[in-house]
């Protein structure tokens, strides 16, 4: 595996959100670590069968750490009165988009009355664009995440009144 592989590789995986990739071939291992940790990116040579020199071992920072969603000491006293909301969220990994396109308005805003069943957003997953639904009737409160952005699976997208 070329270094500019590695390197485009390393760069993906900090834009796409997920914390930790394995990869694994005959000639290398590479393992990959992001997230709160700030964890190096370790890049170690496969154990060979025969092998007069010893594994090769080479530490490096990822180029750019992930971003972090949000501050979590500035949502302490927002998490009290979210208690009685019902969260909406991911059900897979992706690009969370907020219309079905930039020209085309957003599936639900902030004040919205929503019924079970209806679209709430897009993610896109490899190429794919999936059309999230809502699983219950309320009023949104709150969208938690930006559009064209990254999301995990189980990720809170909306904050739902249910009355």
């Amino acid at each position: 595996m070329k270094l500019t592989e590695i390197q485009d590789l390393i760069k993906f995986v900090s834009k796409s959100g997920v914390n930790e990739v394995e990869l694994e071939t005959k000639e290398i291992k590479i393992v990959i670590k992001t997230g709160k940790q700030s964890s190096p990116v370790v890049y170690q040579a496969a154990p060979q069968a025969i092998s007069t020199a010893p594994a090769q071992v080479i530490a490096a920072q990822p180029s750019a750490p992930a971003p972090e969603a949000s501050a979590p000491s500035a949502n302490v006293p927002a998490a009290s009165n979210d208690a009685k909301y019902v969260t909406i969220k991911s059900p897979m990994i992706g690009t969370f988009y907020r219309s079905a396109g930039p020209d085309k308005p957003a599936f639900v805003n902030v004040g919205d009355d929503i019924e079970a069943g209806k679209a709430v957003c897009i993610i896109e997953a490899m190429k794919l664009f999936n059309e999230i639904e809502s699983e219950v009737r309320g009023k949104i409160v709150k969208v938690l995440v930006n559009d064209a952005t990254p999301v995990e699976y189980d990720q809170p997208l909306f904050l739902v009144d249910p009355s």
